[in-house]
């Protein structure tokens, strides 16, 4: 859509340091991502109160489109950056959030994502406490960039990693795969087609502060670019281990499972935004899904696979034919640009 003659837009001045700039901080930025820390102004901001094991992230966002299914570029940034931090067993704390701006950037689509990222901050008692602002000439940024830091804590005792999986463990996902990647895909002016397929983002820490305390939990990875496929392959070869995945467990959505039918992709290698692959001892494996499925973002959850002493890295998929193929990790991208 584009915008009407009196829209405002965000100008190379809204960049430069000076009064523009700071307009666009204190009417814009400072107002909707409201914090005590971030609206002083400072460079940097001073927090007093960790005590335990600091886990740090980082990380940066190109999607397009800015606005789809389920979601947008900002409540993305927010989750994807939670997320990083849930997989080592981290309860996220605070982040930074960087906007790169395209000259004539709508000012208020720039709100709805601001206030959308807040929004999902809030909810999720992570606060937003630094920042930046850069404006590019028009062509150079494809609307927005945002680039995020995330800090949180590590509990003491917590060893969750992704080289963690042991022989014997059962292979968890939280629910249906694929659901990002295609709503991305239809948010796309130049895809012909309807779905019903909404964005899976979601912050993840809450789930996975409740599958630690069962215990039981040995690695965590949050399948994002390259889909379950990559997950699975970076768990299995960090961890030294073998993976026999059943496809016939897999969740995927008719939808999602029809449109790649569609147009040549497997769902196995498209990404998500709200879900996890656990590897869990197969002792534990009952009460943390029984955990699991009283969350909301983990009431689909089942076991997809299992753990060996095979041969080291691998990831076997066992069809529903009762064939057996390699699910190899991606050479690149189905998709670019979905997150």
């Amino acid at each position: 859509m584009k915008p009407s003659n009196d829209e405002p837009l965000v100008m190379m001045a809204h960049g430069g340091g000076g009064r523009k700039m700071q307009q666009l901080l204190e009417e814009v930025v400072f107002p909707i991502l409201s914090d005590e820390s971030l609206n002083e102004g400072e460079d940097a901001a001073v927090m007093r109160d960790f005590v335990g094991n600091l886990a740090l992230t980082t990380d940066s966002f190109v999607i397009q489109p800015l606005v789809f299914p389920g979601g947008d570029i900002g409540k993305l940034a927010v989750c994807g950056t939670i997320n990083d931090l849930a997989m080592r067993g981290a309860k996220p704390l605070y982040l930074t959030m960087g906007l790169i701006i395209e000259e004539g950037f709508r000012l208020n689509l720039l709100k709805d994502i601001l206030t959308s990222a807040s929004e999902c901050a809030r909810d999720a008692n992570v606060r937003i406490v630094t920042g930046d602002t850069k404006v590019v000439e028009r062509g150079n940024a494809d609307g927005l960039y945002i680039n995020t830091a995330g800090v949180g804590i590590v509990p003491e005792g917590c060893e969750v990693s992704i080289s963690g999986a042991m022989s014997g463990d059962v292979i968890v996902v939280n629910g249906y795969v694929g659901d990002h990647g295609i709503a991305v895909l239809g948010g796309r002016d130049e895809q012909s087609f309807e779905m019903n397929v909404l964005s899976d983002c979601a912050p993840l820490h809450n789930l996975v502060s409740e599958m630690l305390e069962v215990g039981g939990v040995h690695a965590l990875r949050d399948p994002t670019r390259g889909g379950i496929a990559a997950a699975l392959n970076e768990m299995a070869q960090a961890s030294n281990v073998q993976f026999d995945v059943f496809e016939s467990s897999m969740p995927v959505r008719e939808e999602v499972r029809a449109v790649c039918e569609m147009l040549g992709l497997d769902p196995f290698y498209v990404a998500n935004e709200g879900k996890l692959v656990a590897s869990i001892s197969q002792g534990k494996a009952d009460e943390v899904l029984e955990v699991m499925r009283g969350n909301d973002l983990g009431k689909d959850s089942r076991i997809v696979g299992r753990v060996l002493n095979g041969r080291r890295g691998l990831v076997n998929l066992l069809t529903s034919v009762g064939s057996k193929r390699i699910l190899r990790m991606p050479s690149g991208e189905q998709l670019p640009r979905i997150c």
